[in-house]
């Protein structure tokens, strides 16, 4: 009698639906693997595609589709009235791919030959590949590419390539092209406050190669670089590739407090985001900055600035930025334009002290030159001619309010159990969990109504520091009504996490309530979310 495979067998089989690969292929790809690894035998039967769909909660044609593709390469053959099985004879290639995947061995990283930095990037936490495909209301990091500009940016492109000389096919200066650069000075200048001229501006590929360049240049391996509780994840991993040890310093209301509680490591770098800390939304005070510069001063340390969203404040004018008060040439600013225009343009910036020139202009030609100049030029003319200030002031107006349908909507949903307060800026918030709730369970329930939120530890440099629990929400990327949506979704995954949450009365430990209740309260959620 052949062996038969329930459904809930396959409950394990995890898809990703951000995934630019068909769902149909991911179940492909799973069911096939596991034959090939004998985990599904030779005669095995598979359950029915309407009890497969269920469980996986995808659609029956999804899982039609996958099996017809097995069944069209021999992995499965059907029996009229009986169901699918796996195929008693696969093809001789077949065993063949089986014996070179089982026959393949893990390597450490060590066994691979990696260098000791190399080992370093291969283990950091950050994500070495984008979220690709549509973005999921609420993950954070996208701006609103369906309002960008297209025919006027289209228009500047179509300009440049009917007229293009063979200087712009040519290779560029290392430190960007020369009229990108008195634009961007220009623009700082006027706007952020920064003290600067064009030369000591260099266009790089992002906020990312701005952190690689400067980690190459101002570092040593074991080199110790202060941090701010919580963090960009893709800083700390550009910073601990390059071997630092990183030291976290506390955040509070008034951003980093370089002097409670300071670690006794020497910092060779203080890494910042004072504009609207990233990511719990403060902005550092004055005093904190000038506190800020003095420490920098007496340690003879660097400081980043990461000023990665500072265009969109919606209280007031844009603040100065720190570099601006900066009088001692120790502060780096950097800037991209992947917030403020799109992030596949690929263009940022540095502003680097005279002295420091030289050694960063070599630095980037050594990275890859430059960036491609035909958009350079692009993005110049779009500076000069006003299109990104009008841009950045309609973008202003579109994302306070959409922060605005986002808070209001999580405090009328979620019944105190969730303390969503607007930040002044950028197109993220933080939202604090209140006791004893697990953000971890919050992420995951709402992962289950097709909501994806970022929990805050895992923007944590010190796991252990965490005091407090919080979901990182971005806004920027989805109109009113997805985020109403999206929003409802996610006070439901609330509730549902605080009603199968109970409080052991010994140690004051969440811990998870199975009984009965549990189911009920998932019921309510789900039949108030359908009323909604």
């Amino acid at each position: 009698m052949a062996k038969r495979a329930t459904a809930a067998a396959f409950s394990s089989i995890l898809l990703d639906e951000a995934s630019p690969e068909p769902l149909y292929r991911q179940v492909y790809s799973r069911l096939r693997t596991a034959i090939l690894m004998r985990q599904l035998p030779p005669g095995t039967r598979l359950p029915s595609t309407r009890e497969l769909a269920n469980e996986l909660n995808i659609s029956r044609n999804t899982v039609m589709n996958a099996y017809d593709q097995l069944l069209a390469e021999g992995y499965l053959e059907g029996q009229v009235g009986s169901g699918t099985f796996v195929s008693l004879a696969l093809p001789d290639d077949l065993l063949q791919a089986r014996a070179s995947t089982r026959g393949t061995k893990k390597l450490s990283p060590v066994g691979r030959g990696l260098s000791r930095r190399g080992q370093l990037l291969a283990n950091t936490r950050a994500a070495v590949t984008p979220i690709l495909g549509k973005a999921r209301p609420l993950l954070p990091g996208r701006p609103a590419f369906d309002e960008f500009p297209i025919s006027v940016w289209s228009s500047l492109v179509t300009r440049h390539w009917e007229h293009v000389s063979t200087r712009m096919l040519d290779y560029g200066e290392a430190a960007g092209y020369r009229p990108l650069r008195e634009a961007i000075a220009a623009y700082l200048s006027l706007s952020r406050a920064v003290q600067c001229v064009s030369d000591q501006v260099i266009v790089v590929s992002g906020t990312q190669q701005a952190l690689d360049l400067a980690a190459r240049v101002l570092l040593d391996p074991g080199d110790s670089v202060w941090m701010e509780e919580y963090s960009y994840l893709a800083a700390q991993a550009a910073l601990v590739g390059a071997g630092a040890k990183l030291i976290s310093i506390p955040v509070d209301d008034e951003g980093l407090n370089c002097s409670s509680n300071a670690p006794t490591a020497i910092p060779r770098l203080i890494y910042v985001t004072p504009s609207h800390q990233y990511p719990l939304g403060v902005t550092m005070s004055l005093p904190r900055r000038l506190a800020l510069l003095d420490c920098a001063n007496r340690f003879a340390a660097w400081i980043l600035e990461d000023d990665y969203d500072s265009e969109y404040r919606y209280v007031g004018r844009p603040l100065a930025a720190l570099q601006g008060l900066d009088t001692e040439g120790r502060v780096i600013y950097l800037g991209t334009f992947s917030k403020a225009l799109f992030p596949s343009l690929r263009l940022g910036y540095m502003v680097v002290p005279q002295d420091l020139v030289t050694a960063f202009e070599a630095a980037r030609a050594t990275a890859g030159w430059c960036s491609p100049i035909v958009e350079q030029a692009v993005l110049a003319d779009f500076i000069n001619e006003g299109h990104f200030a009008r841009h950045i002031r309609r973008m202003r107006a579109l994302y306070a309010e959409r922060q605005r349908v986002l808070v209001g909507t999580l405090d009328r949903e979620c019944e105190g159990l969730l303390d969503t307060r607007g930040d002044d800026a950028g197109i993220h918030l933080t939202a604090w969990l209140s006791d004893p709730l697990d953000e971890r369970e919050v992420v995951r329930q709402a992962a289950q109504r097709g909501v994806k939120v970022q929990p805050l530890s895992s923007f944590a440099v010190d796991s252990e520091k965490q005091t407090r629990k919080g979901l990182v929400l971005g806004y920027g990327a989805y109109d009113v009504d997805q985020i109403k949506e999206a929003a409802v979704k996610l006070a439901a995954a609330v509730r549902a996490t605080a009603s199968a949450t109970v409080v052991h009365p010994k140690t004051s430990k969440a811990i998870p309530n199975t009984n009965s209740r549990r189911r009920k309260a998932r019921f309510q959620d789900d039949r108030h979310l359908a009323d909604t």
